[in-house]
């Protein structure tokens, strides 16, 4: 709503839900399809920040040691932080509980377990698309075009 009313995004589509002020004042659809008008680079300047979250929707929620989706995931440090391991993208996996317990605070290679993938810092635009596939929204796009043309 906020980028709405600076004028930054602009409605395609809204739902049939009517949001009111307290006062009646105004009121507004509740918009369902927003367009942003102007890049807004001040949430990714240079580089996607670390944090739990973003190590998940980088690695899909898919557990890195044995490949299983869960909602709930964990975040693990293959080198552990007990060692020296830091909290950043290369260092940090997605994790099932069960492999993250199983993994403890050993290296995988101690553990005998093997990652699916080598942790990488993603770039902006590489986060940006996984984030649209994972809620859908890279769907939802492909449907607007196609019905444009």
């Amino acid at each position: 709503m906020r980028l709405l009313s600076k004028g930054k995004v602009e409605v395609l589509k809204a739902t049939e839900r009517i949001l009111r002020s307290s006062d009646r004042t105004w009121e507004i659809y509740i918009p369902k399809i927003l367009r942003l008008v102007k890049l807004v680079r001040s949430i990714y300047k240079t580089k996607v920040p670390w944090n739990k979250k973003n190590v998940i929707v980088r690695d899909r929620s898919i557990c890195q040691f044995c490949g299983t989706i869960e909602r709930k995931m964990t975040v693990d440090h293959v080198i552990p932080s007990s060692r020296g391991g830091k909290s950043t993208f290369d260092n940090c996996v997605c994790s099932c509980k069960s492999c993250n317990n199983r993994k403890g605070d050993k290296t995988p290679r101690e553990a005998q377990m093997s990652l699916k993938r080598q942790p990488w810092p993603p770039t902006i635009m590489e986060f940006i698309n996984i984030k649209m596939k994972t809620l859908g929204i890279d769907k939802v796009l492909e449907d607007l075009w196609k019905n444009e043309q």
